[in-house]
């Protein structure tokens, strides 16, 4: 710290100390108040001198300067900032009118279509601006029912989009349920059939044994035997080889048959016992 402190001060040879004059603060010239601020643009703006573009919210370190004018007790503030591309001064001011701020050199405003339709109805009547008020109230009410009814009926699409997929999905799963099912069914009923077909085969092939077996058997003389006995053919020896017809049965006859007496006791050799007498 000791080497900035310094004993002597450097005065060039064209000093003169006499140039040097000094006011009494209370005979001062003051202009007016001016305090440095910390602001942001409060519309975007284009920069007259280079064309650059502020928009609005940029910060600035600006100067705050208190007009002579009022609007109805309310003072007006002028502000200085820099362009950020020339550093060319540019100076806006607080509209309390309107409640807005209006440029006032060295920049130009941006269109704003909102600020001409303002300036547009400036020159309303109350009763003309109460009217249009009240129509805009109304279009904004209409607005809203009208947005409302198309938003319940795009609820209702959904909601009927929405059952009509699940309805698909439940069906798709239904006939893949029943394809599932069909296809098992369908193994039971051929293994079914497979083993109806083999049993059928067995008996028939059974069936076909016993007609050559009996074939075989009835081939020999005995089974001739057999089988003539069991067509109704009778008779032994020459009667049988021969071939002869038995004679028909005798017709039976209806008429009374008288009945033999039966035998006496004495007959028996039953004996009487003798009488006392």
């Amino acid at each position: 710290m000791s080497e900035r402190k310094v004993l002597t001060k450097y005065y060039p040879p064209d000093f003169d100390p006499s140039a040097i004059t000094r006011t009494p603060k209370h005979l001062r010239k003051t202009g007016p108040k001016v305090i440095t601020v910390r602001l942001m643009a409060p519309f975007s703006m284009k920069c007259t001198k280079c064309g650059e573009f502020i928009y609005k919210g940029r910060k600035f370190n600006a100067r705050k300067e208190t007009t002579e004018e009022k609007y109805f007790s309310i003072p007006i503030y002028r502000f200085y900032i820099r362009c950020t591309r020339c550093s060319g001064e540019i100076t806006f001011l607080t509209d309390p009118k309107n409640m807005d701020y209006r440029a006032e050199k060295g920049a130009k405003r941006n269109f704003e279509p909102w600020r001409d339709a303002k300036a547009d109805n400036a020159d309303e009547t109350e009763q003309e601006i109460l009217d249009r008020l009240e129509r805009e109230e109304g279009l904004e009410s209409e607005q809203m029912e009208r947005d409302k009814m198309a938003e319940l009926e795009e609820k209702m699409k959904d909601s009927k989009r929405e059952m009509a997929i699940a309805d698909a999905l439940d069906e798709i799963r239904t006939r893949n349920a029943r394809i599932e099912r069909g296809e098992a069914l369908g193994e039971e009923v051929l293994v079914r059939d497979r083993e109806e077909r083999e049993k059928g085969e067995e008996e028939m092939r059974a069936e076909r044994e016993d007609e050559e077996m009996a074939r075989r058997a009835f081939m020999t003389e005995e089974g001739e035997r057999v089988r003539r006995l069991g067509t109704g053919i009778e008779g032994e020896g020459e009667a049988a080889d021969g071939g002869k017809e038995m004679p028909p049965p005798p017709v039976p006859s209806f008429a009374r048959v008288k009945k033999a007496r039966k035998p006496p006791i004495g007959g028996l050799g039953i004996k009487k016992k003798p009488s006392l007498v």
